[in-house]
């Protein structure tokens, strides 16, 4: 019997149990499964089969609840994993892998086109587990914009067919394939050899390949490929935000030019304050004039966000590592084609710095993403270090609660990867398990600060914003949600002179509608409802009295 089938057969057999880590689904929908209230008793269910599980828990899709092979259409289990990848993201882990199998008249049959059944394996934390000796770029762009084929050929020196080949190295199984979109966040990884250059994989789907690039390599670097079609942007904020992220890549295709959702994803990245490289891909579809012209299209969609355009051909790689900032944004032509522009991409990932701020040595805090309760231990809140560092019994502050009240919570233990830790810094992701607290008391969007800390909540704070897409005007009143850190929450924006178009900078107050938090100058956000979608910065705040 074929080891991937055996795989399939063992999971039904075990089958689902109260406190096993196996699931079974026949498929999930975003209608059904992610309305309701839905989302926060699945992704708990999920949360619960992975702590059963050591870590690690298995989803069948394709069977009825008993265990029966059913199968589904292609569509239908590429819209099941995108709902399993958000609960997954929910519960604070992620798919590491998906094996398919084709269904036909007499059960299981790989060539058969019948429908389809899959097992998807979901592992505790972040898809990377990052250390300080390797930088992580995040990417963004259009769809269909070619960042999984230069990141594909980036990371197997290869070049593409044409045909966005090389795509397929960070693309999970053919589903994946067929409709040109991950069911999660893809990564991949390639590094480098201070002597012999860089330390390529030959085939990325291999483990063995990849744990031979960072047994090698005296440097890594990693991608984390975002996703970049509309229904997911809250995926995109949360996933850019989430991950400890060093720079980001945008892509611009040259036979399309920068787009809407270009102008979001610039924005998104701004708003995180991520140092950003535009590479314009593609350039070997396209005459001289119009890659001049397109280049001309970025430059004056960086300057419009209030950037500097720096183009790597004119000024030089060495020009671009000196300047790379904020405010400083190096313009980089490519074709993972021809393989034109790889080589300066190359030197800038080998010898760009990891970002530093520092944030270690400043007062403990934590925003925080999700929070559950775990048998044996009580209420746990989950997120990203923003700064300092915790350790076992400290004793913190949680709030602001819905009166703008903080409550004293002590630290029970500190959970990072789902291993033990006694301390934790700045950046690193982790669960941490609170005394004096029910988890039904803990929301996203609180804060957990030093007992030491005097907090002040905010229900309204003063911004510059900028919008980035609105189909009409923003007047006085309007009411999109705001996210800052973890916080989303509906807020009433009032522009100053009473108005904003789309495109405009100005400036703004903005009023939580239900809930105080803490709010910080120089925080950035993103806002969006619908269509509509704009940054912003806090420049000034107003506490609750």
């Amino acid at each position: 019997m074929p080891a991937d089938r055996a795989l399939l057969d063992r999971a039904i057999e075990h089958g689902e149990e109260e406190g096993g880590s196996v699931e079974f689904k026949e498929r999930l929908t975003r209608a059904v499964h992610l309305t309701d209230g839905r989302l926060e008793s699945l992704a708990a269910q999920l949360r619960h089969r992975v702590l059963s599980g050591d870590g690690e828990a298995t989803y069948v899709v394709g069977v009825t609840d008993d265990g029966g092979i059913a199968g589904i259409s292609s569509d239908a289990f590429s819209e099941s994993m995108d709902v399993l990848s958000l609960l997954a993201e929910e519960a604070g882990a992620h798919i590491d892998d998906v094996q398919t199998w084709g269904v036909g008249e007499d059960g299981v049959d790989p060539s058969a086109s019948r429908g389809i059944v899959g097992v998807a394996t979901i592992r505790e934390g972040a898809v990377l587990d990052t250390d300080d000796e390797h930088i992580v770029v995040g990417t963004a762009g259009h769809v269909d914009h070619g960042k999984s084929t230069l990141v594909g050929s980036l990371v197997t020196g290869e070049p593409d067919d044409g045909e966005g080949g090389t795509r397929a190295f960070l693309d999970v199984q053919p589903h994946e394939m067929e409709r040109g979109l991950s069911a999660d966040l893809s990564y991949g990884v390639y590094g480098f050899d201070d002597e012999d250059g860089p330390v390529r994989m030959d085939n990325p789907h291999r483990k063995s390949d990849r744990a031979g690039v960072v047994e090698e390599a005296d440097r890594l670097v990693s991608f984390v490929d975002t996703v970049g079609h509309e229904p997911w942007l809250r995926t995109t904020i949360r996933g850019l935000v989430g991950q400890k992220l060093d720079y980001g890549l945008l892509v611009v295709a040259a036979d399309d030019g920068p787009t809407k959702t270009t102008r979001e994803h610039l924005g998104i990245l701004l708003a995180t304050e991520l140092p950003t490289i535009v590479a314009i891909t593609k350039a070997d579809m396209v005459t001289d004039d119009r890659l001049a012209e397109v280049e001309r299209e970025v430059e004056r969609l960086l300057r419009g966000a209030d950037r500097t355009p720096l183009s790597v051909a004119r000024h030089g790689v060495e020009a671009a590592i000196e300047e790379i900032s904020e405010t400083v944004v190096p313009v980089v032509t490519t074709s993972a084609v021809t393989m034109e522009g790889l080589q300066v991409l190359d030197e800038l990932f080998h010898r760009l710095p990891k970002t530093e701020s520092g944030a270690a040595a400043e007062p403990f805090q934590m925003y925080i993403d999700r929070s559950y309760n775990v048998k044996g231990v009580g209420a746990v809140a989950s997120g990203t270090i923003r700064s300092g560092t915790v350790s076992a019994g400290d004793e913190l502050l949680l709030g602001p609660m819905q009166d703008g009240s903080f409550r004293e919570v002590e630290v029970r233990s500190i959970e990072m990867h789902y291993h033990r830790v006694d301390e934790a810094t700045a950046g690193r992701i982790v669960g941490i398990a609170l005394k004096n607290v029910r988890e039904a008391d803990i929301e996203r969007g609180m804060v957990l600060l030093p007992r030491s800390a005097d907090p002040e909540p905010v229900r309204e704070f003063e911004a510059e914003v900028m919008v980035l897409n609105h189909p009409t005007r923003i007047d006085e009143g309007y009411e999109p949600v705001v996210h800052l850190e973890t916080v989303s929450e509906a807020a009433a924006i009032y522009p100053e002179g009473g108005q904003l178009l789309p495109g405009d900078t100005g400036r703004a107050r903005l009023r939580f509608k239900f809930h105080p938090y803490l709010v910080e100058e120089g925080q950035r956000f993103v806002f969006r409802e619908g269509q509509s979608k704009g940054v912003g910065t806090v420049t000034d705040i107003h506490p609750d009295e």
